[in-house]
């Protein structure tokens, strides 16, 4: 027993060892002057190569994490920090015991009633189909709805019985409206209940109207600022005949609240019969497509670092032919085939961890620079969006997979040469 424990200590400490002389012979080669000068160049440009594909995967996810963020804030305007919609059909009753519930609880600040659905709107001779959004009037708490409206007056949503309806931008575009519209936007939505009378068409709609409060809003999202109107929950449920029902509970926490445990907390209390949305579920589709869209740049610039590692293929291999003599010579002194192999493999290695360092490090470096000084800018279109040059977001957990994905990628690019050649 005593023996066996002496061979198992005998041979890890040969192990650690021939790896401290693998790493000092493979050092070595990598920087010491070859006896071609082409094995040299080789070298640089594997190690050059392996660091422009590492610093083009860090600048090109950085650039992907800067347009959702930004994405991100557009919503943080107008989406709730948490909504609350029935998993089935589109209202629920307002006072359904589980919404009770959760207005009650203490992470609560704003809880606003929402009726929202399509509608036929008209302005004069032009028309468009539109979403009415009818909430309660503590919406101007729950959201930041009055840092995004635009005009001469001021959002509101009805004055005693004058229901006001504030449009998106591109809605009052497409429908002829400046921001305080004279007359009236006329509404039309089908009856709920009732069979057509096609002698009398109009008898199957509810007909209103609503009048300007002198702004529109811009969110900067074509999904709410070409169809969307704001208005009073009273107004929208009388229009689509909805009394007493929501078809969204929408909810503002208090400060320091987690937004992630609340709502747990919250799909708990409602179960099956309700769907809690943070903001970003609340746009799954729009991030579910960057989300695809960056998977894709990851993959197809892993593809692009593949191709770069098959320098260091062509770079060992020489190295190998050209150290021929060095490897016999360690034959002699007595090191096994593990060894040699051992030394070029540490040699290969190097180049791709160092390649991944400086690409690390250079696309960083060129993140800082763009977030600051914004050098990339969108071209001759620039001034005509929200902003002027490419959004960079680093995320360490890109970076870690990017650096991660480097290593293998040239840990396995080594392995092909060594079997072939030694």
């Amino acid at each position: 027993m005593e023996n066996d424990n002496c061979n198992s200590l005998r041979q890890q400490s040969r192990g650690k060892s021939n790896l401290r002389v693998g790493f000092f012979i493979a050092r070595r080669y990598l920087f010491s002057k070859k006896s071609t000068n082409v094995i040299n160049l080789i070298s640089a440009i594997s190690v050059i190569g392996v660091m422009v594909a590492t610093m083009a995967m860090v600048v090109v996810l950085s650039v992907f994490n800067g347009f959702s963020d930004l994405v991100a804030t557009f919503f943080t305007a107008f989406d709730p920090q948490i909504e609350i919609t029935p998993a089935k059909g589109k209202t629920v009753a307002a006072d359904d015991p589980a919404l009770v519930e959760i207005r009650k609880m203490d992470e609560v600040e704003v809880a606003t009633e929402c009726v929202q659905d399509q509608a036929l709107a008209i302005y004069g001779d032009k028309q468009a189909m539109v979403v009415i959004k009818g909430v309660d009037d503590n919406f101007t708490q729950l959201s930041r709805i009055n840092d995004i409206c635009y005009g001469d007056g001021l959002f509101e949503l009805h004055a005693a019985d004058i229901q006001y309806g504030t449009p998106g931008i591109r809605l009052a575009q497409t429908l002829g409206m400046p921001a305080r519209y004279d007359g009236y936007l006329h509404i039309y939505a089908p009856r709920r209940t009732g069979q057509v009378d096609l002698a009398n068409p109009l008898d199957g709609f509810v007909v209103d109207s609503l009048l300007s409060p002198g702004v529109v809003f811009c969110v900067q999202q074509g999904k709410y600022d070409k169809n969307h109107i704001i208005t009073s929950i009273a107004f929208a449920r009388m229009l689509f005949q909805c009394d007493g029902e929501l078809s969204a509970l929408e909810i503002k926490l208090k400060p320091g609240c987690d937004v992630a445990t609340v709502k747990k907390k919250m799909q708990a209390v409602c179960g099956e019969r309700f769907r809690v949305m943070d903001r970003y579920e609340q746009q799954e589709d729009t991030f579910n497509i960057m989300k695809i869209e960056k998977l894709m740049g990851y993959i197809f610039l892993t593809f692009i670092l593949v191709v770069a590692c098959f320098n260091i293929i062509g770079s060992l291999s020489m190295l190998i032919i050209d150290k021929k003599k060095d490897a016999d010579t360690l034959r002699n002194l007595g090191a096994r085939d593990s060894l040699i192999r051992q030394i070029f493999l540490l040699e290969g290695w190097l180049i791709s961890i160092i390649g991944a360092i400086l690409g690390v490090g250079l696309g960083l470096l060129l993140c800082l620079l763009q977030q600051q000084y914004g050098i990339v800018s969108l071209g001759e279109s620039s001034g005509s969006f929200v902003v002027d040059a490419y959004p960079v977001s680093v995320h360490y957990s890109d970076v870690i997979l990017i650096f991660l994905t480097v290593v293998a990628v040239g840990f396995a690019s080594v392995l092909y040469p060594i079997k072939k050649v030694i």
